[in-house]
């Protein structure tokens, strides 16, 4: 069954090449000309990945990540004549898989949703298979069947919330989490701003599973944008 593809392109002649080639490469492409339309659809539909313009009348498309990012994981491209790397942080920061800089080739952008969606696969099978299984990150073991951490064969005594938090990194170790993403994935509840909750968390946890809490190993700050795992 061919993938389906949200486009979201406020210009017309763009959306209409993109779509057209994407769809002669075997996709099915759903159009959304502005954000708004774009969140609709999201709701509506299940889609393999988003094609998604930074600059849109309405709803931007940062604004649109940060809201399905609240809700999915589904892998998102984008694209935008703004390729500064401020842009390119952001963007990656706030859960985009990848960026591509306007004037683009039809040859590279279907290569880049073609590895998107390569990745989001294996990461799928990965997660699924980590369910009933430990996870080891350096000398880090995350025991999900009795919620558990040890380290070098010691075990770290962790609150629920700081097992859940070390766990939503190991499970996703390619993403970067913003504090409103990371307080909606483990409070389940929509944030608000108050930045003390994920902090006292953070530091918590880190002084628990770090050797030197002020130069983390296993969870890195990306100062302006969130939280990342360490790359082993």
């Amino acid at each position: 069954m061919a993938e389906t593809l949200l486009l979201v392109e406020d210009d017309r002649n763009i959306r209409e090449i993109v779509s057209d080639h994407l769809t002669r490469e075997g996709y099915q492409v759903v159009i959304a000309i502005d954000g708004e339309q774009a969140k609709r659809f999201f709701s509506q539909d299940v889609f393999d990945l988003i094609i998604l313009d930074l600059m849109l009348p309405g709803i931007n498309g940062m604004d649109l990540l940060q809201q399905i990012r609240l809700k999915s994981w589904i892998p998102v491209l984008i694209v935008s004549a703004k390729d500064g790397d401020v842009d390119k942080a952001l963007g990656l920061g706030f859960g985009a898989d990848d960026y591509l800089a306007k004037p683009f080739s039809l040859i590279e952008l279907t290569a880049r949703v073609k590895a998107a969606i390569r990745r989001s696969k294996v990461t799928s099978e990965a997660n699924a298979l980590s369910e009933a299984r430990t996870i080891l990150i350096f000398d880090l073991i995350i025991d999900s069947d009795n919620f558990s951490v040890r380290k070098n064969g010691v075990e770290i005594k962790l609150t629920a919330k700081e097992f859940q938090i070390l766990r939503l990194f190991a499970v996703h170790p390619n993403r970067v989490f913003t504090k409103a993403q990371i307080y909606e994935q483990i409070w389940n509840e929509e944030y608000y701003g108050d930045e003390n909750v994920i902090n006292v968390h953070m530091r918590r946890l880190r002084e628990k599973i770090e050797d030197n809490p002020s130069t983390p190993r296993y969870i890195k700050t990306l100062w302006g944008i969130g939280y990342k795992l360490g790359v082993q």
